[in-house]
């Protein structure tokens, strides 16, 4: 394996273009050549990062103050709005009269479900951290096609709040499996995101005009969902939506159970959680996978910096901040197994756990 050097400047929007736009092309050429030409989408989407991490394990340079990285929020919506325009296309791809034999659906079918998680949703995730509203509206929009509209509340309203906490459905104590924490966290963060919802709306009603709930647009927007997959394939273009969804939640989960597995925040003496800081989530380093998820493994310096654009997030140090012994995608993978995740990551998680606080000397 190439040893990991500093690269000398942060990664550029273009760059972040590139990674996570080229699968798009070649898994329409494969839509529209058919045959084997279905391969190439899946092999970048499900190899190529393993690949050139390993191969080309480099590190991104860090940006300088101030530098300003112009056209980044233009990736994001291109990203999202090909989120939007690719589900559809998929579902007829792989559930209605496409003319692709049942292994050419099947691999267009995990390609795109691959994309979503991998890509559509650190966009998304990106967007709804935006103060503009037609970009955090279009980050939203991706979440409900996603079927998972209740992460743009849950996430912003709940996991940056209680993060590393056990308030916070979607930080996993040490010991938890993924599929334990899958269910808790998928439905923990259903009700903990309404309940945020309902509480921020009671604190602006007082003069203000009233609006709908945001959990009745995430229902009318999953209801709409389906029923365009309806109109495209009938049950199997439902039974297709549903699965695409699906496999991308997955992956949304996969990646917050990964990024703050076992890392909790210290009480402070009145018994409140101290401030979060960069040893609360795992980050990690190749530039190739950084690239195609926007960045997403630099989390430390996100849950520092929220509303920080991802070109500009920082990489902690290793002795400052946990760091994964594998990138992130390899991270998600072992996730899954989790005899062998415990196994993995136990050593490289010692030193990070808060220390025992000294027992009190009864009195005499």
């Amino acid at each position: 394996m190439t040893k990991p050097r500093l690269l000398s400047k942060a990664l550029s929007p273009a760059t972040f273009a590139v990674v996570t736009l080229a699968p798009l092309p070649l898994i329409g050429l494969g839509l529209w050549q058919q045959g084997l030409w279905v391969l190439p989408g899946f092999g970048y989407m499900f190899l190529l990062s393993a690949i050139i991490d390993r191969l080309i394990p480099h590190v991104a340079g860090e940006p300088a103050p101030g530098q300003e990285f112009p056209g980044s929020d233009a990736v994001l919506v291109t990203v999202g709005l090909c989120l939007l325009a690719l589900v559809p296309l998929a579902v007829f791809a792989v559930a209605g009269p496409s003319g692709l034999s049942p292994l050419a659906r099947a691999v267009v079918f995990a390609s795109v479900a691959l994309w979503l998680g991998q890509v559509g949703h650190p966009a998304a995730h990106e967007l709804i951290h935006r103060s503009q509203i037609w970009l955090f509206r279009l980050g939203k929009a991706c979440y409900i096609a996603m079927l998972f509209g209740q992460h743009a509340s849950a996430h912003r309203l709940v996991h940056h709040r209680h993060v590393a906490t056990a308030q916070d459905p979607n930080s996993a104590p040490e010991g938890m499996g993924f599929y334990a924490f899958a269910a808790r966290a998928w439905l923990g963060s259903l009700r903990a995101g309404h309940r945020a919802e309902t509480a921020l709306r009671r604190r602006r009603s007082l003069g203000a005009k009233p609006s709908l709930h945001p959990y009745w647009i995430y229902l009318i927007g999953t209801l709409l969902a389906l029923l365009v997959a309806h109109r495209i394939a009938g049950a199997a273009g439902m039974a297709a939506w549903l699965g695409l969804a699906s496999l991308a939640q997955i992956q949304i989960l996969l990646s917050d159970y990964v990024q703050h597995y076992g890392l909790r925040r210290s009480l402070a003496e009145d018994g409140k959680p101290l401030p979060v800081g960069p040893a609360h989530s795992w980050n990690g380093g190749p530039w190739f996978s950084s690239a195609l998820t926007l960045n997403a493994p630099r989390h430390s310096d996100h849950h520092s910096h929220p509303n920080r654009p991802y070109p500009s997030l920082r990489l902690p140090a290793p002795e400052a901040a946990p760091r994964l012994p594998w990138p992130l995608p390899i991270a998600c993978t072992i996730a899954l197994f989790p005899p062998l995740w415990r196994r993995a990551i136990r050593p490289h998680l010692r030193q990070w756990q808060p220390k025992p606080a000294a027992q009190a000397k009864p009195p005499r």
